[in-house]
């Protein structure tokens, strides 16, 4: 499915964010890597999180389970390291990086605490942790949230070429766990000082952590 939705990735994510993401993969960057950081980025998709990790100065790996989603990203950045893995079993050696990123991707684990954990291992203690992700707000801006979710977005997915592969999104959105849930299972992988904050009303929220 990743592979199929590949061609329209991008696009997708500037829709459905009116354009805001590149602005929220930014902050998730600034948030976590510092210069000569040596960072993963998990889920990498087309690798646009991997570059603004790059931007900030890190020296950045992206992994991925999807070869299509990776092609994309080695076009744009012939000069990162991009690694096709599954991000519950990395295949890296413990305490490998500095800091671990990962921008909408990490709701579509088989097991979400299971890749905490992988993350955990792999970054040295005090390295850092920073999740993008959609959320479900709980305030007025909930009804929207659904109908642009449940209906919007695969609609708009159906008109572009592979796109129709969206569908499978509200699900995945909605089993997700809201951002208290996810700040108490990233505490239970072993982070410290874990925060988050809340964009677009809480459609969208940026977990940052510490590895203890």
């Amino acid at each position: 499915m990743f592979d199929r939705i590949a061609p329209v990735y991008d696009a997708m994510n500037r829709v459905m964010t009116a354009g805001l993401d590149r602005r929220w993969r930014r902050e998730t960057a600034a948030a976590v890597v510092r210069p000569g950081d040596l960072v993963l980025d998990l889920c990498c998709g087309t690798g646009d999180l991997a570059l603004a990790d790059a931007a900030a100065g890190g020296r950045v790996t992206g992994l991925d389970f999807s070869p299509a989603m990776l092609e994309r990203a080695q076009r744009k950045a012939p000069d990162l390291l991009w690694v096709e893995g599954d991000a519950l079993a990395l295949p890296f050696e413990d305490a490998s990086f500095d800091a671990a990123t990962a921008g909408f991707g990490i709701r579509n684990l088989d097991d979400l605490e299971a890749g905490l954990r992988e993350a955990r291992r792999v970054l040295r203690t005090d390295g850092r942790l920073g999740i993008l992700e959609i959320t479900q707000p709980t305030g007025a801006l909930r009804p929207f949230f659904r109908v642009w979710f449940d209906r919007v977005v695969p609609a708009l997915g159906k008109v572009l070429p592979g796109g129709a592969a969206y569908t499978y999104l509200p699900a995945s959105v909605r089993r997700f766990p809201g951002p208290e849930e996810l700040k108490a299972a990233i505490e239970r992988a072993g982070f410290a000082d874990v925060r988050y904050r809340l964009f677009a009303g809480g459609i969208v929220a940026l977990h940052t952590a510490v590895a203890a």
